[in-house]
């Protein structure tokens, strides 16, 4: 089992210590969320919370995943970060495929690429993206990433998207791990016919098995089941050892904690000393001793 620690969107000053104590304690990886803007006014609603409230978002520091792995990545040697998860549709796909590569490079192929559509049309619109066939459009940049990525000349006609041959130089030695993350069937059949792994959003162990349940059957509807596959897991049975021993036997490979409720709209007072003793502690009551 593998553990990685969401910092639920800290103060900036903090991800650099946080990272190395992360890593000192024995976490595999950084979960890092992305948000490209709040906007001032809008009626969308939040999917992953039960009543779809957005204003716990308004005001909190969200910092670009790319720049932060490059500078947490400087300061680490060992601890992997993921992108839970990056909003891809409303990006472009080459510059997009550049950031990936760099940080992939800069980082010794210590990077995850966790990729999602926005659910919200206020980013859609912010980007000057349409909010019509974004679902295309991923699958579309999905391909492009990846063509990208690995090395060489890559040309591409899409419905959406054409790309004369172009190289990137460099690119990671290493295929950079793709993962998705999303609920919806249409966004499970995507993970089971392109995805390297699932980043499950959080809730009860009985959603993650159903979910887990239709990916795995869809891979091999798409004869991928032969694949290597990763599931990351946020669930209350992440928090003991016991739990975490659960997860293991139904073939979770890497469990996400956090030690705020971000949906609770309260302010983050805790002190960096505070996040660190927290981590640590976890770290002694549940990464230790299931090793």
């Amino acid at each position: 089992m593998r553990f990685a620690y969401h910092s639920s969107m800290c103060k900036p000053e903090f991800y650099l210590p946080l990272a190395q104590a992360a890593e000192a304690a024995g976490f595999d990886s950084f979960s890092l969320p992305d948000s490209i803007c709040y906007p001032q006014e809008s009626d969308s609603k939040y999917p992953y919370n039960d009543d779809g409230n957005r204003e716990f978002l308004e005001g909190v520091p969200f910092l670009d995943p790319f720049a932060l792995t490059a500078a947490m990545g400087a300061v680490t040697s060992r601890i992997r970060f993921v992108t839970s998860v990056l909003k891809l549709a409303i990006r472009q796909p080459v510059v997009v495929a550049k950031q990936v590569s760099s940080v992939a490079v800069l980082t010794g192929n210590r990077f995850v690429f966790g990729v999602g559509l926005s659910p919200w049309p206020d980013d859609f619109a912010a980007c000057q993206i349409p909010w019509e066939g974004r679902g295309r459009r991923m699958d579309e940049m999905i391909d492009i990433v990846r063509g990208l990525l690995a090395g060489g000349y890559f040309g591409y006609q899409g419905e959406i998207f054409q790309l004369d041959p172009i190289q990137l130089c460099p690119t990671p030695s290493e295929p950079v791990p793709m993962l998705i993350g999303a609920h919806a069937d249409v966004a499970l059949r995507r993970t089971a016919r392109v995805a390297d792994g699932f980043i499950h959003a959080g809730g009860a162990l009985e959603d993650l098995l159903k979910i887990k349940g239709r990916i795995d059957e869809l891979r091999k509807q798409y004869e991928r089941d032969h694949l290597p596959f990763e599931y990351h897991a946020m669930t209350q049975e992440g928090y003991s050892a016991d739990g975490v021993r659960r997860l293991e036997d139904v073939g979770v490979h890497e469990v996400v904690v956090a030690f705020r409720d971000v949906y609770a709209m309260e302010p983050d007072t805790k002190t960096l000393d505070e996040k660190i003793a927290e981590l640590n502690a976890y770290a002694e009551a549940v990464i230790h001793p299931t090793r």
